[in-house]
């Protein structure tokens, strides 16, 4: 016969628990490699060497690769004589995608100590946003500047204006596809973080769910049990027992509908102390959920659960 958990039972448990959650993070991170970003990164990767084919000035071991294009493409064409060499920016797409890939590094580091740590879904989206939104700025950024550069080198003539604001702003134009294609590097860091979340939390839901059932079960069990004596009880019989039975049955499931409103609430309230104000979205939620609570409790003061508690109270007194 399975006997209800103490507190002190219960404690062990649970550090049992908190024991194996660890572990198991261990494990999980251990398995976690920053090389499964290899695969999102083809996209960008394919951008960043079409890169070498887009210049107007010399790219090492290529050569001046967009003239010779031009001339295989219009054989009777001829490029006109130059009489300066523009600047050479082949290498701005390259240390920018360099940056791009250290920047995702960090951002896997800083997620898998935040997992160990405090394993949250929202702690994994705030530190995605933060890099993302440093990748963004940098690749939005610098064909900004490329512009502003294009409009000076207008007035200081045709030298400024071919040699260095063209090819600069052709190659800032080039880093800003590279970033929007480097956004999926990041989306699989946050999926791969957020099932390892999902887990762990399905896992505690599980045991404190365990907890519950086994301690109702062990009431119910000592209440129909054939071990128990029935001079505690001189004055009621079976057929109450299985009334008390289907009562308990009835006020155990009240109780899953309301543990499951109380995780409700616990996760919202952590979104919402993640956020710098209210949104009206979320007021809608808070009443939703103080609606769902409040159909919970009126579930409590049903005419069958009363009359059960009132059943109750009459056999105690007895």
């Amino acid at each position: 016969m399975p006997e209800l958990f103490d507190e002190k039972t219960e404690l062990i448990i649970k550090n049992d628990l908190d024991n194996e959650i660890e572990k198991l993070i261990r494990q999980y991170l251990a398995k976690l490699k920053f090389s499964l970003v290899i695969k999102p990164a083809i996209i960008s990767l394919i951008a960043l060497i079409i890169s070498f084919f887009m210049d107007i000035s010399n790219v090492p071991i290529l050569g001046n690769i967009t003239v010779n294009i031009a001339k295989s493409i219009f054989p009777g064409w001829q490029p006109a004589i130059e009489a300066f060499q523009p600047f050479r920016f082949w290498w701005l797409p390259l240390f920018t995608y360099a940056l791009f890939v250290f920047l995702a590094f960090l951002a896997y580091k800083k997620l898998k100590e935040e997992v160990q740590r405090n394993p949250v879904s929202e702690t994994i989206d705030r530190v995605i946003d933060s890099y993302s939104s440093v990748i963004d700025s940098i690749s939005t950024a610098l064909p900004l500047l490329g512009a502003a550069l294009l409009l000076i080198s207008i007035r200081l003539g045709e030298e400024i204006f071919l040699g260095l604001s063209v090819p600069f702003e052709i190659k800032a134009l080039i880093v800003l596809a590279i970033g929007k294609l480097f956004e999926p590097v990041l989306d699989q860091l946050s999926v791969e973080f957020q099932n390892i979340v999902s887990h762990i939390k399905d896992l505690k839901e599980k045991y404190f769910s365990r907890i519950q059932i086994e301690n109702a079960k062990g009431l119910l069990d000592k209440l129909g049990g054939n071990n128990i004596s029935m001079d505690h009880f001189p004055k009621i019989d079976i057929k109450d027992i299985e009334k008390y039975k289907i009562i308990i049955t009835d006020i155990l499931n009240i109780s899953h509908s309301i543990k499951e409103d109380y995780n409700l609430l616990q996760s919202l309230m952590e979104k919402i102390n993640l956020m710098p104000q209210i949104s009206k979205d979320k007021i809608e939620e808070l009443k939703s959920l103080a609606n769902a609570i409040s159909q919970a409790s009126l579930s409590l003061s049903n005419e069958n659960t009363v009359t059960g508690l009132k059943y109750l109270e009459s056999i105690a007194r007895k």
